[in-house]
């Protein structure tokens, strides 16, 4: 083997590292919603959990992403830890489903129709498929296929590279020597284990395992027990992500360890028993792609068949080596290790901005209350919930935006800039509800009190701010675009009333029933009423933005004001509604 066949190897090995990472982007971002449904299933039985952890696993290629997240979301309070370890063991088997692809290079024969299954025979047409769309398309999804097809081409090339590089060695006895010291089993498990976790991961371990045994000088003896050192070393992600988080998240990444090390002492030891007393020959047998990835599998399924009803004593074992301290923890609202998975990292966001909105929304009509009736302890929780909101906006903007600094989809970009722009409204309207309840202690610190018919004006406006503040919420949580084509006529009919009630205080003011000293408090109150149902109006535009994955919001208001005989029938309905 020449220097140049070893450049060759590091190239190889290059691309097909790159050509995995891209690939598995590329195949979460076409997941989409998919891979959100999969893991809104998380809570529930140990069977579900662990279909849940192959099923995402299967979907984004890689067992150490969906660890590290199972870590995040238990860090965050999303997933208790007896959720986590079903998923923990669905994500191990789901991981193997990478060497049975790459076992497709390994197909030999003289038969057309065989040959065509071999990836060196398809790849580059995916290649030039893939280049096509990345260039050409104009959709998202086309662009993310266009993705998952160039990052699995690029992928089996840097196999074929690699085995190709290797080929050298089969006539190396020092290379044949080294595998034949593998045939240690222990010796084995360290090798797979250290090579593993310096790549963290096993999937493209195990490729490189598949690469090696082009060779033949691969033996099943010495390939079985590399495998189960791959398994113990994919740890390594998950307990590094551990580094910071709670102690149930910390116990989430020592069952994943303790799960791969036990399964490997006990299925090692069985293996190690089987080859003294039984020395089967396909032991000495070389080892291929298909075999290595068969191997891969049933010891994964073996692994889970055993301990997955023994998940009682994996949590205990977490427990005894991460103890409780009696230490209160906080909760992490939106956990980095999240980001691994862009979309479920938005999906969170997404759920913690309705919590948001919530609070906006609540303190907001806490605040109209006061209008009639003043209490120290409204006031003081309309305070809270400001304080909250604000909180809530600094953390999401900062998670939005690192979301947005990864590769993500069309929708997943579309959804990002919706949730930007509605923190911003629904913190506004917050604030507005702490500038209501300023003008009402202004009212109580000087002894004004309003006439009894701009009391009841006040009343006729803040029912229709309710309203709008209801429909705004209500289409946010659910998406309900045409709810939010609603909330455009009553925030005109907001506005006009703002306008009539500025004129009825005009006319209270010239004959004698109002004070100038009252009249600016009122010019107040009507200022941040008006202005709330500006920012719903903003919400509701950017509900119908996204769903037209098109985010310009004066443009989308145009279009709902301009002539539309829906938005006619709404204005006149409100109008009649909340006419003075």
């Amino acid at each position: 083997m020449t220097i140049f066949d070893v450049l060759t190897l590091i190239g190889g090995l290059c691309l097909f590292l790159f050509g995995m990472n891209v690939m598995g982007e590329g195949l979460e971002r076409r997941a989409g919603n998919g891979l959100k449904a999969l893991l809104g299933k998380l809570t529930g039985s140990k069977i579900k959990g662990f279909l849940t952890g192959l099923g995402v696993t299967a979907v984004i290629q890689s067992s150490s992403a969906t660890t590290v997240m199972v870590v995040g979301f238990v860090n965050s309070k999303i997933m208790t830890l007896k959720q986590s370890i079903g998923v923990i063991m669905g994500a191990n088997i789901g991981t193997t489903i990478t060497a049975w692809i790459l076992s497709l290079g390994g197909i030999s024969s003289d038969n057309i129709f065989i040959k065509l299954l071999k990836p060196t025979s398809f790849t580059p047409v995916l290649a030039l498929i893939g280049t096509a769309f990345l260039m050409f398309a104009k959709s998202g999804k086309k662009k993310d296929v266009g993705t998952i097809l160039l990052g699995f081409a690029t992928l089996m090339f840097g196999m074929d590279t690699m085995s190709s590089a290797v080929s050298g060695l089969a006539d190396v006895p020092a290379f044949q020597n080294m595998f034949l010291l593998f045939k240690n089993p222990i010796l084995g498990v360290i090798v797979g284990a250290v090579l593993t976790g310096i790549i963290q991961s096993s999937s493209a371990s195990v490729g490189i395992l598949q690469a090696l045994s082009s060779t033949g000088a691969v033996s099943y003896a010495a390939a079985v027990p590399i495998i189960m050192g791959q398994n113990i070393g994919t740890c390594v992600t998950a307990l590094l992500s551990c580094v910071g988080a709670n102690k149930n998240a910390k116990r989430a990444a020592v069952i994943h360890l303790s799960f791969n090390v036990i399964g490997t002492v006990i299925w090692l030891s069985v293996f190690s028993i089987i080859s003294a007393v039984f020395r089967p020959a396909i032991l000495d047998m070389s080892a291929d792609y298909l075999g290595i990835a068969v191997a891969h599998s049933v010891f994964n399924i073996l692994c889970t068949a055993l301990l997955l009803p023994m998940s009682s004593v994996l949590e205990k074992i977490a427990y005894k080596i991460v103890p409780e301290d009696g230490e209160k923890e906080t909760t992490v609202i939106l956990d980095e290790r999240l980001l691994a998975a862009p979309t479920v990292a938005l999906a969170e966001s997404s759920s913690l901005t309705c919590k948001m909105a919530h609070l906006a929304v609540d303190g907001f009509k806490s605040s109209l209350t006061l209008i009639g009736e003043y209490s120290a302890e409204t006031a003081e929780n309309i305070r809270r919930l400001e304080n909250e909101t604000d909180r809530y906006e600094d953390i999401l903007g900062t998670y939005l935006t690192k979301i947005s600094s990864h590769q993500i989809g069309d929708e997943d970009s579309t959804e990002v800039s919706k949730l930007l722009k509605v923190i911003g409204d629904f913190e506004r309207i917050s604030d507005h509800s702490v500038n209501i309840l300023e003008s009402v202690e202004e009212l109580r610190e000087k002894g004004i009190e309003f006439s009894d018919s701009a009391k009841a004006e006040l009343g006729i406006l803040s029912a229709a701010l309710s309203e709008i503040l209801d429909m705004t919420l209500d289409s946010f949580k659910n998406n309900d675009v045409d709810m939010a084509y609603h909330v455009e006529p009553l925030e005109q009919v907001i506005d006009r009333l703002k306008e009539k009630l500025r004129d009825s205080h005009i006319i209270r003011l010239r004959s004698g029933d109002c004070t100038v000293e009252a009249g600016f408090i009122w010019a107040d109150l009507l200022t941040n009423l008006g202005r709330t149902s500006d920012h719903c109006s903003n919400v509701a535009g950017c509900i119908i933005d996204a769903r037209n994955s098109n985010m310009n919001l004066h443009e989308s208001l145009r279009e709902i004001k301009a002539g539309s005989p829906e938005f006619k029938a709404s204005y006149e309905a409100y109008a009649a509604k909340y006419s003075l």
